[in-house]
């Protein structure tokens, strides 16, 4: 049955920074490329004019990368109404309704603070305005297990599952994409891709900056929750899931749900946190702050194909550089028959998926070196990703969300059982371990590895291409 495109999108907080550096850009590309041609009403608590909201929109399109298309520019222009109120009031969701005209099937963006999810969501509801519509939230969603499933209460009741669209930006990049087809469309990786032939798995996104002035936000959240749980735990569902009977929104999301399932609940010994010197004197920031800018963490799925593989996650602020990666280590041969090939000598081979800056997928193999002496060198076989032409993680996500397609999205199920792993560690967890700046995070973190294994740090020297 074909699923219905939605005919209005409805934007709330847009007057915030979100809005302005990341959805207002993203619209306009999707006018240009033809993908928006529906009413956008834009809504939040300032008492703008039209006027002033036109150059905020011209404002954050030219700072996104500039005007190059003046006649896409005045379409979305001409397409868009303002409407401002509080969203505690019914007042302002009548005037939504009055906005949206002869819209019937509008789709409700909600670009705002989490802790106003359900005021709007019931908003809608009491408005009529949830009837035939979607819903489009930005994570987080729910900061512990109690919350995401009292945010899934509330939104079920106004909107079915299909309709309710939980957006990480993280899944829009083409790069993540790529891992789910590049696994099941090469026919050498499912022999490979199972606790036989893996030794471990280790999933790094690095940042060399720190909370940028957001300390109030980074303070009631932390890497944890505002990396680990979400956007790493995203990867490893692709990483880790069985194939899916077809391609169907439902049939992926199923099987990254039964990954969630399978990870075993954190302990306090399975993580590692830490700190940046200077943190607690940031902006917003308590002066005995606990909070983690850095996260390590050890994972075991629980299932017929990854048991006894363990996973390594770790994210944080102020590390070497910025970069996101995967490393898939595979197990030495089981004999061994040359001297540079024994088990723990840094060589085995791998799978590498380098996400950003520039993304590529490595595998690394070893080769003889020329001479009478058995010794080889490590040598990768190099894929680059051209990166000309891709949609921007917005634009790509919200045109989804539009038109039904929630393969890219995150389900009830999925939501709840991936909190169920990080919520025992929430509140009981050890102290943050402070770290220099510039450095790879506390050196606590290296415990966490198994015996003979090691960080695997992106940007490192690597092999040779062959």
């Amino acid at each position: 049955m074909a699923v219905a495109q939605s005919d209005a999108l409805v934007v709330f907080g847009v007057t915030g920074d979100l809005a302005h550096k990341q959805v207002i850009p993203a619209l306009y590309a999707m006018v240009k490329h033809g993908e928006l041609t529906v009413p956008v009403i834009g809504v939040a608590f300032p008492k703008w004019s039209v006027e002033r909201m036109h150059r905020r929109i011209t404002d954050s399109i030219r700072r996104a990368g500039g005007i190059d298309n003046q006649r896409a520019l005045k379409t979305l222009l001409a397409r868009f109404t303002y409407v401002s109120g509080d969203y505690n009031d019914p007042a302002t969701f009548a005037k939504i309704r009055q906005a949206l005209g002869k819209a019937r099937r509008p789709a409700h963006y909600l670009a705002i603070p989490p802790s106003m999810f359900e005021t709007v969501i019931e908003g809608l509801g009491k408005a009529g305005l949830s009837r035939g519509a979607r819903v489009i939230v930005e994570k987080p969603f729910g900061r512990d297990l109690a919350s995401a499933k009292e945010l899934n209460r509330v939104a079920l009741s106004e909107f079915p599952e299909d309709s309710i669209f939980r957006i990480d930006h993280f899944l829009g990049k083409e790069a993540i994409m790529n891992i789910l087809y590049f696994r099941f469309a090469n026919s050498f990786m499912e022999p490979l891709w199972n606790r036989n032939f893996v030794a471990s798995v280790q999933v790094t996104m690095a940042e060399d900056f720190g909370v940028k002035g957001r300390g109030g936000f980074y303070e009631t959240a932390g890497c944890l929750r505002d990396v680990i749980e979400n956007h790493l735990f995203q990867i490893v569902a692709l990483l880790a899931m069985e194939p899916p009977a077809t391609r169907d929104y439902g049939a992926v999301q199923v099987e990254k749900a039964k990954v969630f399932e399978a990870m075993r609940p954190l302990t306090p010994e399975d993580l590692v946190r830490g700190q940046y010197q200077g943190y607690r004197k940031e902006k917003d920031v308590a002066r005995n702050s606990d909070v983690e800018t850095y996260c390590a963490v050890r994972i075991s799925i629980d299932s017929w194909r990854w048991a006894g593989v363990p996973f390594y996650l770790r994210s944080g602020k102020y590390l070497p550089l910025t970069a996101t990666e995967v490393l898939v280590e595979l197990k030495p041969p089981p004999q061994r028959l040359f001297e540079d090939s024994q088990p723990g000598s840094g060589r085995a081979n791998y799978l590498r998926f380098h996400f950003s800056p520039n993304p590529s997928i490595a595998l690394a193999a070893r080769v003889k070196v020329p001479g009478k002496e058995y010794i080889g060198e490590q040598r990768e076989l190099y894929l680059c990703e051209e990166l000309a032409g891709q949609e921007a993680p917005y634009e790509r996500l919200l045109g989804d969300a539009m038109r039904g397609d929630g393969a890219l999205f995150t389900r009830e199920d999925a939501v709840e059982a991936a909190w169920a792993v990080v919520d025992p560690v929430l509140r009981k967890h050890h102290r943050a371990r402070i770290y220099r700046r510039g450095t790879w995070g506390p050196k606590q973190a290296n415990a966490l590895l198994g015996p003979g294994q090691e960080w695997h740090n992106p940007g490192a020297a690597e092999p040779k291409e062959a």
